[in-house]
């Protein structure tokens, strides 16, 4: 695989045939109170992914040298050493994704997630299906709830493994956590929750998953003006002199514009003032100017409609 190296630092060293030989600098990493780069080859403008060799990175100023680790035994701990701290950046990554009710809507958000998963443990086995039952209920086209695994007895170790390897919250009926599990829940970032109530944690399940399903948003019309008159303003377009018959007209809203009945516009208002001031909003019974995004052809006596997008709550 070979990729463009427009956007890396690059340098040069000298190979052991004596031929110059251009490095890209594509990552770089401290050990023992230096600083390390990892250089790849650049050949023909691009980035040989084949191989990584490490130097050390001497600054000087804005500049940097590179030196070359001489003893292999050396070079051998200083590249064990950056692959551990991959490895410990990459757990760390993976911890701070790890699922919980409480953060599951942001999670949502940046598109992360689009099924939970849950581990179910109960003091008895017909509690364990009642509430496997009530959740696994919950699923809709949007978001699928699985249970993955479900349990009588304390919550342990294993339970708590399961969770952080697949991605699950356990939730707890009627037991306990016990000490070693809850180390390493707090350890691997699971979250655990215990209730005494079904109906509580049905509740709670249900509130994080409609930050799981996709907003759905309507248009709400917030306000009618029509236009008086029209100004050419050099860089800025046509500003459209308005009287606001109703509502109140806010910056950033999106607006129609009508002409004798027929739609000639719609788009974004780009700028709202009174008189020569930028304002956040103007309501009914004033008069304000307005410039539309990409639209110049305004008239006398144009109908403008002015709305914006707001969530439907669930």
């Amino acid at each position: 695989m070979e990729e463009i190296f427009e956007e890396y630092v690059t340098f040069h060293v000298t190979a052991s045939d004596g031929s110059d030989v251009e490095m890209a600098v594509v990552d770089e990493f401290d050990f023992e109170d230096k600083h390390y780069v990892v250089g790849a080859v650049v050949t023909d403008d691009t980035i040989d992914d084949e191989g990584r060799y490490i130097y050390e990175s001497i600054m000087d100023g804005d500049d940097f040298t590179v030196k070359k680790i001489a003893k292999e035994f050396d070079y051998r701990r200083i590249a064990q050493a950056y692959v551990d701290q991959g490895k410990d950046k990459l757990l760390e990554e993976t911890k701070a994704k790890k699922l919980s009710l409480d953060g599951l809507f942001s999670q949502i958000q940046a598109g992360n997630v689009k099924e939970l998963n849950l581990i179910i443990k109960a003091d008895v086995q017909g509690s364990v299906e009642a509430v496997k039952q009530s959740l696994v209920k919950l699923s809709n086209e949007e978001v699928a709830v699985r249970v993955i695994h479900g349990g009588v007895g304390a919550i342990n170790e294993s339970d708590v493994s399961l969770a952080s390897a697949s991605n699950a919250i356990i939730i707890g009926f009627n037991i306990r956590l016990d000490n070693a599990a809850k180390e390493t829940a707090d350890r691997e970032n699971v979250d655990v929750r215990l209730y005494r109530v079904i109906y509580d944690a049905i509740e709670d399940v249900e509130a994080a998953m409609k930050g799981m399903l996709e907003p759905i948003y309507e248009e709400k019309v917030i306000a009618h003006a029509e236009v008086r008159q029209t100004f050419r303003a050099s860089g800025v377009g046509t500003i459209a002199g308005s009287y606001v018959l109703d509502g109140k007209i806010e910056r950033g809203c999106r607006a129609r514009i009508t002409r004798e009945g027929e739609q000639i516009f719609e788009g974004d208002l780009s700028s709202l003032k009174r008189f020569k001031d930028d304002v956040k909003e103007v309501a009914a019974g004033y008069e304000c100017g307005l410039v539309f995004d990409g639209f110049n052809d305004l008239q006398e006596e144009d109908q403008i409609e002015c709305y914006k997008m707001v969530e439907v709550p669930r």
